[in-house]
């Protein structure tokens, strides 16, 4: 299956980043959302990353503007009749992506895969609220998508054999190297295995054991980690982390997953991490 034109729901962080991994590789991409102008805001975003890259000497000007010609945006959902497949990255609730996934079934072609970039919410769900729930899949990519080389993709319960093919061969054309889950399972394989990890090391925070930045540099010195458990937590956002760790919890039923009460407070305390500014560390 050749893809030529990818239509991204959700202007954030993972839908502008999955994007502008489109247009790199020489697709076109389009990034919509519920209004033109945080449609626009997502472009805005990657530009503004572009432009770094431009000034630090990694890119050019050219390589800068090639990039951004190929991705457009929209402020509703009508670029999904031309997409040749449509990928999901709004807010990790369940009931907003039914919504979308209700809205993609009735414009989107016959035989286009709609593909949710969720984390840990039911992809058969999703799929349930669709006339082609064989085509309804898991493509979840990792932060930065232009950078990190894995993508896992994952069935539903009614997910068909060539639909996994055909978006392993799709990440593949993205220049990513993608592991296929067997079963339908909460978090897939690398959010289950590091939710324990990421949990533990706000316990630790939270029960006085260790500073974040001791925790960090014990896991990094340690552990050959690259990036320490907290920091990566501010990476993805603690507000991101916590509904991980609430879906985890209550799907699985494992108190493992429950999270302290300090994640809630920081979070009412606008601490999310890097996007804001400050977390557990402050980058401002």
């Amino acid at each position: 299956m050749e893809i030529k034109n990818v239509m991204v729901v959700g202007a954030g962080t993972m839908g502008a980043g999955i994007a502008q991994l489109c247009s790199q590789q020489g697709i076109y991409a389009v990034i919509t959302d519920i209004s033109q102008e945080l449609a626009d805001k997502g472009k805005a975003r990657l530009q503004k990353g572009l432009a770094k890259r431009v000034e630090k000497g990694k890119i050019t000007e050219a390589d800068m503007e090639d990039v951004l010609s190929r991705i457009s945006t929209a402020g509703d959902f009508s670029p999904a009749k031309e997409a040749d497949i449509i990928i999901e990255s709004v807010v990790e609730d369940l009931e907003i992506k039914k919504k979308v996934f209700a809205e993609l079934d009735k414009l989107a072609r016959p035989g286009v895969i709609l593909a949710t970039n969720t984390t840990s919410l039911s992809i058969s769900a999703m799929a349930e609220v669709t006339n082609r729930p064989d085509k309804v899949v898991q493509m979840h990519f990792f932060n930065p998508p232009v950078i990190m080389k894995l993508v896992e993709i994952m069935p539903g319960k009614n997910t068909s054999a060539e639909t996994l093919k055909a978006v392993e061969e799709f990440a593949v054309q993205l220049g990513k190297d993608p592991v296929v889950c067997k079963n339908e399972a909460p978090a897939g394989i690398v959010s289950r295995c590091l939710g324990q990890l990421l949990n533990e090391a706000t316990w630790m925070v939270a029960s006085g054991v260790a500073d974040p930045e001791d925790i960090d540099k014990a896991m990094k010195l340690g552990a050959n980690h690259p990036m320490g458990p907290l920091q990566l937590i501010d990476f993805i956002g603690l507000d991101v982390h916590r509904a991980k760790m609430q879906t985890l919890r209550t799907v699985l039923d494992d108190p493992r997953y429950q999270h302290p009460d300090i994640i809630d407070k920081m979070i009412e305390e606008g601490r999310l991490g890097r996007k804001v500014g400050k977390g557990f560390y402050d980058y401002e």
